[in-house]
């Protein structure tokens, strides 16, 4: 556990990503890393609110604490200015930054899953207008955020062509719990056979369609195979499904984060498919919570993260866009002796939430008596956030 800072030399920070009208609940993986990185920020002393739109704000609730230094607060009636630091996740929460007039702050931090190109390129699965807004709110992050984090070096390199060589980008991955709930009961009472699981987002005809297609007929295709090796493939996630074939795949919709660990506990192998033969800068969080759960992974190759499973020790990486190599990997898996605990032993040492949040450290240390807002905005900001 991280030492909290005194109360003197911690910043306040906003967190923004989301302006869904949803109650807060945990079953998307965006919304997982949002409030994973804000708690990160949160026990390392800073005081954290996260701004989102719920239906309770409505009802003029007051702001709810959900743990020490860390509350949620209504997104549109922040005041950007009581801040030191403001912290967007993903294109999605700079661009509600911008709509809800907080872009000027002298301060922020910009986190991005995927970066995007001035036209469609391999290996990024956005295309058409979706990827034309992506990248114009790109263009915004490169002239107003202090600070944009990437979860992968190629998402930096990728970056420095498109946008130029520039100070400030970090890299920061994805990560993993340090602390989860432990095995309850066995959530697959009616499989009657070992069960590979797929747990994360297929996306929709709305977001994705091109991924969600190619999601959808891999895991068809792996079932199918799975099956003739007495496997089953179960999915459990958000997303489009209408296109699963019961026939091969198990569809168990979604759950709240919390419970989503029993799922993983009970499985026999973490499943890993790609939107398509490579991932150009967006890793798989899936690798790092099968992996903490002591879960075999076997994955497509393509993604910057795949090296993770290798240095576990727990699983396999098998050549993309073969599914039916994929599924032997699966039943190699199933039938291999692993070293759980030392998995989860490199997990710990190598990739929880705490460790994500340490690079933001040095960066953010307000000093006794004037806030880190206040001195950055004496230094001559603009109303845009430049020099």
């Amino acid at each position: 556990m991280t030492t909290a800072l005194p109360l003197a030399n911690a910043a306040r920070i906003v967190t923004v990503y989301s302006d869904s009208h949803m109650p807060w609940e945990l079953r998307d993986m965006s919304f997982i890393r949002w409030l994973k990185i804000s708690e990160g920020l949160a026990r390392m002393g800073h005081q954290v609110d996260i701004a989102t739109n719920e239906p309770r704000w409505r009802e003029g609730a007051e702001p709810v604490q959900m743990a020490q230094n860390l509350r949620r607060v209504p997104l549109k009636k922040v005041d950007w200015k009581q801040y030191d630091v403001v912290k967007t996740v993903f294109h999605k929460g700079f661009q509600n930054l911008l709509r809800c007039g907080g872009a000027g702050h002298p301060f922020i931090i910009s986190k991005l899953g995927s970066v995007v190109g001035p036209q469609d390129m391999p290996g990024i699965y956005f295309y058409g207008k979706l990827r034309e807004d992506l990248y114009a709110t790109q263009v915004d992050i490169a002239r107003k955020s202090r600070y944009v984090t990437l979860l992968s070096q190629a998402g930096i390199d990728l970056w420095k062509n498109i946008h130029g060589n520039r100070k400030g980008l970090l890299l920061v991955p994805g990560g993993v719990d340090r602390e989860i709930p432990p095995p309850g009961v066995n959530p697959y009472p009616n499989i009657g056979q070992p069960v590979c699981i797929f747990s994360g987002n297929i996306y929709s005809s709305e977001s994705q369609p091109e991924a969600n297609r190619v999601l959808t007929a891999k895991l068809n295709e792996l079932g199918r195979h799975l099956s003739r090796a007495g496997l089953r493939l179960c999915f459990l996630g958000v997303g489009e499904t209408a296109a699963l074939n019961p026939e091969w795949v198990t569809n168990l919709g979604s759950c709240p984060y919390e419970d989503s660990w029993n799922y993983l506990h009970f499985a026999t192998v973490g499943i890993v498919v790609s939107a398509g033969p490579f991932m150009q800068n967006n890793e798989s969080s899936k690798i790092y919570h099968y992996l903490r759960a002591g879960l075999p992974v076997v994955s497509e190759s393509g993604f910057p993260n795949d090296h993770v499973v290798g240095e576990s020790g727990l699983g396999f990486v098998v050549r993309s866009e073969n599914m039916e190599a994929l599924a032997e990997a699966a039943v190699r898996a199933a039938n291999t002796p692993w070293n759980r605990e030392g998995a989860i032993d490199y997990i710990l040492t190598n990739h929880t939430w705490d460790q994500r949040a340490a690079v933001y450290k040095p960066l953010i240390q307000p000093r006794r008596g004037t806030s880190l807002f206040q001195r950055l905005f004496s230094r001559g900001f603009t109303a845009d956030g430049e020099e």
